[in-house]
């Protein structure tokens, strides 16, 4: 199985950015371990702050790949483009958020990607990746 981890603006700055809210954590260095709890997957992992970057990835991977897990950031709330191309897709894509977005800012609780993906996985910190790796496993 073949899994791309996509994660979107501000995610390159885990660890150092409200801790509070998102961990003490980079995502590289958590990525070793979820790719050690399942050596039979192959995870790849894509970052960036631009959302036709994204978009380009996704498509790139969406049409070979058997699962996306997509952390779209603040594009989350207002990227149509970025639904546009999950519903194009055949593979799977997951919704990840590190924190429980409806505890937070009121502009944080519509995703405008949602309805286009399978599923929606928040506020779990980190381990919201794991839990869709499983989601699409199964």
């Amino acid at each position: 199985m073949k899994i791309q981890i996509i994660n979107g603006p501000n995610l390159n700055l885990l660890g150092v950015r409200e801790p509070g809210i998102y961990g003490n954590n980079s995502f590289e260095s958590y990525l070793p371990q979820l790719r050690a709890h399942y050596p039979q997957v192959d995870i790849e992992y894509f970052q960036s702050n631009c959302e036709g970057a994204l978009i380009d990835k996704m498509q790139e991977v969406g049409f070979t790949y058997d699962g996306i897990i997509l952390n779209a950031g603040a594009y989350t709330h207002t990227s149509v483009a970025l639904h546009d191309c999950i519903r194009a897709l055949p593979c799977h894509v997951i919704e990840v958020h590190i924190s429980n977005v409806h505890q937070r800012e009121e502009f944080r609780h519509h995703s405008m990607i949602s309805s286009a993906c399978q599923g929606v996985i928040c506020g779990f910190g980190l381990d919201s990746y794991r839990l869709a790796v499983e989601a699409l496993l199964h």
